[in-house]
């Protein structure tokens, strides 16, 4: 069977998934962000979760040199804060303010929950480099019922119910 990579992309589409704000800050203190869908838990013992960084991304470097980063899980109404850290700008900082976390990553307010990392491992992963890192800390929101913005074929979704299907 035969298919290109953008067949794959739209089968993997219909996936949903939901939207983080990875954040770190250099060595130098630049404050960097980038928005992901590719994250995803990898162990409770140890606190093990990924994300990935396509190679081709500019920062690549800069994200391989931080010890310490931020994933900030975003809600429904954050779809705005997504897309202005989705692009490869580096004006992507202007006019969001940052919450210093307990290991001194840049947090985001406003997120349904905050999980501050250290680098754990990085594997290659073909035309992206995962990085798995070890939780250190979980900031929640005081809302813990505020929905996840959702991305899926290409667009982001709202969740229709606050109420579980538990139907089986």
């Amino acid at each position: 069977m035969n298919f290109d990579s953008r067949q794959l992309r739209d089968a993997l589409g219909h996936f949903p998934t939901g939207v983080i704000i990875a954040t770190a800050k250099t060595d130098e203190g630049e404050q960097m962000g980038m928005t992901m869908s590719s994250f995803n838990s990898v162990s409770l013992d140890p606190p093990l979760v990924v994300f990935s960084i396509h190679l081709g991304a500019a920062s690549l470097a800069k994200w391989r040199s931080c010890r310490r980063y931020a994933i900030n899980v975003l809600s429904e109404s954050q779809e705005e804060l997504s897309n202005r850290f989705a692009r490869t700008k580096s004006s992507k900082w202007d006019g969001v303010r940052s919450i210093k976390g307990h290991f001194d990553t840049p947090l985001l307010p406003g997120v349904l929950v905050a999980l501050e990392c250290e680098q754990y491992a990085r594997h290659d992963g073909g035309d992206h480099e995962l990085f798995v890192s070890r939780v250190l800390a979980i900031h929640k929101a005081p809302d813990e019922l505020g929905r996840p913005l959702v991305f899926a074929k290409g667009r982001y979704w709202q969740l229709q119910s606050d109420q579980p299907n538990l139907g089986c």
